[in-house]
């Protein structure tokens, strides 16, 4: 399994909790999500380099900001990857997200267990709010809501959660979501 750095941890613990000992697993570097234009062909030297040494090749990647490059290379390769258009989705199940969006859950920002630890490096820094903390409200300003997607029950994570909320100017929402269709994909490939 090739997959998102981001993920690791969810992998490895959906593979323990299901006797996965055969899945071998290669992580890309999360911050590739700061450079979504990047993923696809990554992910594409990541199979080329193991195609021969594995019979198959499953993608920890959901579409990824990718405009369905990934979806599209992944196809071309034979691969099969996560379904979803992010992780977000597929941690709350991409029915249930979906059905959420349509409802008109637009004006949410999400963050999972691994955004949460990373929240600095990942969020704060990237966007210069560390250093130009004025810039908040024009790049958060049409969020209404920070919903955090708790993979693992952890109280410091969930305070910390709350911690991001309120540094971004936003109401707070906790949803524990579990691996959600992450865990469904990869037990339905631990069967081929």
């Amino acid at each position: 399994m090739i997959a998102c750095g981001a993920l690791a941890r969810e992998i490895l613990a959906i593979k323990q909790a299901n006797g996965m000992d055969h899945l071998d697993l290669t992580c890309l570097p999360a911050k590739l999500h700061l450079y979504p234009d990047q993923i696809t062909e990554a992910v594409e030297a990541a199979v080329l380099k193991h195609r021969d040494t594995y019979d198959q090749i499953f993608i920890g990647y959901a579409d990824c900001g990718t405009g369905g490059q990934l979806t599209a290379k992944c196809a071309e390769l034979n691969v099969e990857m996560v379904q979803g258009p992010h992780c977000y989705s597929f941690f709350e199940g991409n029915e249930t997200f979906a059905n959420r969006t349509d409802a008109g859950e637009i004006t949410a920002f999400y963050l999972t267990d691994f955004l949460v630890k990373q929240f600095d490096a990942f969020i704060w820094r990237p966007m210069g709010l560390d250093k130009h903390p004025e810039l908040r409200d024009m790049i958060f300003g049409n969020y209404t809501t920070l919903v955090y997607q708790s993979q693992v029950s952890d109280p410091a994570l969930l305070e910390k959660a709350q911690t991001c909320a309120t540094r971004m100017g936003l109401r707070f929402e906790h949803r524990h979501t579990g691996y959600g269709d992450l865990e469904t994909q990869m037990r339905d490939w631990s069967r081929i």
